[in-house]
């Protein structure tokens, strides 16, 4: 396996609409979705498009929310993941594993509506890792 396209970085905050006027306001953001929920992960989630990736800012929905404890520990928000696509997800879940990674939990629908895992941060340097499989492969 060999590293994918940076899809997004994830950056936790307590306010997404606070974080959509920043994007848009001060950085010049110009292409910013929609937010949603993604109640199987207990987040609100809205992208930000730029010219070579995307923004995820994500905000917990409620208390059980993991993003809830970042936010407890960084009550600003901050970047919380970085995100590669991979062709294969299942392949790549087993690469990682076999190499004495620990993949958090088992392979499910993330918010590009394709499949996707966590590596645990310290297994990869300190940076929590999101691993998606490319839309153009999703089954």
């Amino acid at each position: 396996m060999k590293l994918g396209r940076l899809n997004h970085i994830g950056v936790a905050t307590p306010s997404i609409d606070e974080s959509i006027a920043l994007y848009r306001d001060i950085l010049g953001a110009t292409k910013i979705h929609a937010p949603f929920d993604l109640p199987a992960q207990g987040v609100k989630v809205c992208f930000v498009d730029t010219p070579n990736t995307q923004i995820e800012l994500i905000e917990p929905l409620g208390e059980a929310s993991p993003i809830h404890s970042f936010l407890a520990k960084n009550p600003a928000g901050g970047q919380h993941h970085v995100c590669y696509e991979v062709p294969d997800i299942h392949e790549a879940k087993a690469w990682f594993e076999a190499k004495g990674a620990k993949v958090l939990g088992e392979p499910r629908i993330g918010a590009h509506g394709t499949m996707i895992f966590f590596v645990h941060p310290k297994d990869m340097g300190g940076v929590l890792t999101e691993i998606m499989e490319s839309p153009a492969a999703s089954h």
